[in-house]
């Protein structure tokens, strides 16, 4: 792997006393309030607005055009091209601009249920509340020193906004990935998901090369260990299919199918919650307790989320770490959590 002009910046950024690492779900909370990020709901849940982008902004995702992918990427109006040179120009500047912060996050985590196919990612967040997203959504514990995989960085700084004429972009937003240098860089954007489906581009490109195939689908299964695969476009019911009184669930959203089975790539839920109800989806509205960030929901002046109001957008999400999500009530998930070692 070549080294990039930053690498040293990026290691002195991570030695700072600036960047807090491996800070609790509680503690992430915390700051996400001081720094007035969100706000609790009723249910202890966090709240957050993510501004201009309410949604993932495919027009300003790009690939590093490198020697080692080049002829292994279908370019085109998905997955478009840029220059090395601009990227590591960019790259240097993010770096700079996160030196600059007060505050910022560090944790590591995975992608891939399945050891043998587990990618260990560092998380590098601007905001308390952008890592609580990533600790929530992804694997905690995996399996670094086993993995087959070497590991990926996630640098997000969505306050940097890039200049299209002098950085290369086609907005102020900008989500790169670069195989080479296993650095997924985003800026521009408080959208959370554009690191969830950054990290699954990246297992589209690594999983098959491995003999497994990547699913953009839910999954669960029965006492038999038969499993149920639920296709579909995001929003039209992979969620609330799979969650099922009488059945096991492996995921909601993202997996890997191997000659030995299914696997979940992520660790949490990212539902949607538009018209969400208690009697329709009783495991999403009970698992919407603290720890969990509800993104774009509108709230009343008690803290309750209306969660008919679209007013800021229809694609309102739920993150929710997958134990919670496997909760089958209040009660019960209240009764995790004091278990629960964040």
């Amino acid at each position: 792997m070549k080294i990039l002009q930053g690498s040293a910046q990026l290691e002195q950024l991570l030695s700072s006393p600036k960047t807090v690492h491996q800070l609790s779900v509680p503690g992430l909370v915390e700051r996400a309030l001081l720094h007035k990020e969100g706000e609790l709901t009723e249910t202890g849940a966090l709240s957050v607005q993510t501004g201009l982008y309410t949604g993932r902004s495919p027009k300003d995702k790009f690939i590093v055009d490198e020697p080692t992918s080049r002829d292994k990427i279908d370019w085109g109006p998905v997955n478009k091209p840029i220059s090395e040179s601009t990227f590591k120009h960019l790259y240097n500047k993010v770096i700079h601009y996160l030196q600059q912060k007060e505050i910022r996050y560090s944790s590591t985590g995975f992608a891939g249920a399945d050891p043998a196919f587990q990618l260990p990612i560092t998380f590098i967040n601007e905001f308390a509340w952008h890592h609580l997203f990533a600790r929530q959504l992804f694997i905690r514990n995996g399996n670094v020193n086993e993995s087959a995989q070497d590991p990926f960085t996630i640098i997000s700084a969505p306050t940097f906004k890039a200049d299209p004429e002098i950085d290369g972009t086609n907005s102020e937003a900008f989500v790169i990935i670069s195989f080479e240098e296993r650095v997924i860089l985003i800026g521009g954007t408080e959208y959370a998901g554009e690191m969830k489906k950054g990290i699954f581009s990246v297992m589209n490109y690594l999983l098959p090369e491995a003999g497994v195939l990547p699913m953009h689908c839910s999954a669960n299964t029965n006492s038999d260990g038969e499993t149920a695969l639920f296709f579909g476009l995001s929003g039209t019911g992979k969620t609330t299919l799979s969650a099922s009184n009488n059945r096991s669930l492996i995921g909601d959203d993202e997996h890997g199918w191997s000659e030995t089975g299914i696997f979940n790539i992520e660790g949490g839920c990212y539902a949607k919650c538009i018209n969400l109800s208690k009697e329709n989806e009783p495991q999403i509205w009970n698992a919407i307790s603290f720890g969990a960030v509800l993104e774009n929901v509108a709230l009343d002046s008690s803290g309750k989320p209306d969660y008919t109001d679209s007013t800021l957008t229809e694609n309102t999400r739920a993150h929710i770490h997958l134990k919670r999500f496997q909760t089958q009530s209040l009660q019960a998930s209240l009764a995790f959590l004091q278990r629960l070692s964040f």
